[in-house]
């Protein structure tokens, strides 16, 4: 059971200084998270290692969310439960970089102000502070030449839409990042077909496990092209067999392959592995993930 019940200012002071929402990389520490001390969030949670730390995700769209975002080619960070600032500061871009304008954005007290928005407090006895709101996952890109951008994901069930005070918060939060000049998606469920989220979540033991070689994922590629309308057991077969017969290594390489784009399998394939498999054009393929493909739903 979780010692803390609710949010309160108290609880805010202890997540800074404990350091929420600082670091990056695998030194990144989330705002929110997944802990016994921390008030439970409205959705389930979940916990997912990738690339040397454990990502707290508080709801199953956060958690598909990840995995898209892991498919997107040119990604190098991300930081789920991404605290705003409430002041001015500088751009997010600066924890990368060290030559980033000096330039100072408004925080979200003044973007809130802008909009004619009150800025959410939490309160405990006499005590009251602004509340610290958060962008469930911000992802760094590096373009083909090398340059650093950032972009800020929302994951919302449709419902929230209808809420005119969430409505308001979602609008302080896509101003922050529009007046830093980061792109802000705000992803609900009906943005991406069901059935590819289901086959990231089934398919991720393998995605997400133990890297195999640049030259492993242009053969499973390789041998997917050719085998094309064959059973998804039959090219597991022939990968297993060209592995020395090591299935999880097969398996390992296939699905890499694919969460990469080097396969891109049709993902709204059903799991039955008899079923013939698919490939699609990469454009099709890019077009499954809402983020790799830049769609958002509107407040």
């Amino acid at each position: 059971m979780r010692t803390t019940k609710r949010f309160s200012p108290t609880v805010l002071a202890r997540f800074l200084r404990l350091g929420r929402g600082s670091g990056t990389f695998e030194n990144y520490i989330p705002w929110h998270r997944v802990s016994r001390s921390d008030p439970s969030s409205c959705g389930r949670s979940h916990l997912q290692m990738w690339q040397g730390r454990q990502r707290e995700l508080l709801s199953d769209g956060e958690w598909v969310g990840l995995f898209f975002s892991i498919s997107v080619l040119n990604l190098m960070d991300l930081r789920e439960q991404f605290s705003l600032s409430l002041e001015g500061g500088p751009h997010e871009i600066s924890a990368y970089r060290a030559d980033t304008s000096p330039s100072i954005y408004p925080g979200s007290l003044e973007i809130a102000k802008r909009l004619g928005y009150k800025h959410p407090k939490t309160n405990e006895k006499c005590l009251s502070s602004e509340w610290v709101m958060t962008t469930d996952l911000l992802l760094l890109l590096q373009t083909p030449l090398k340059n650093l951008s950032l972009l800020a994901v929302s994951f919302k069930p449709k419902g929230e839409l209808k809420n005119k005070r969430k409505k308001q918060l979602l609008e302080i939060e896509r101003e922050y990042w529009m007046v830093r000049g980061v792109t802000w998606l705000l992803i609900t469920p009906e943005l991406y077909d069901k059935q590819v989220g289901l086959r990231l979540r089934d398919t991720m033991p393998w995605a997400l496990g133990p890297t195999v070689s640049e030259d492993d994922l242009l053969t499973a590629s390789t041998v997917t092209y050719a085998l094309q309308g064959h059973s998804l057991s039959y090219v597991l077969e022939q990968l297993t067999a060209k592995f020395g017969n090591d299935d999880d290594h097969a398996k390992r390489a296939f699905w890499q392959s694919v969460w990469c784009g080097k396969t891109p399998f049709d993902l709204r394939r059903g799991w039955r592995p008899h079923v013939p498999i698919t490939l699609l054009s990469e454009a099709e393929f890019t077009a499954l993930n809402p983020i790799a493909s830049r769609r958002t739903s509107w407040i």
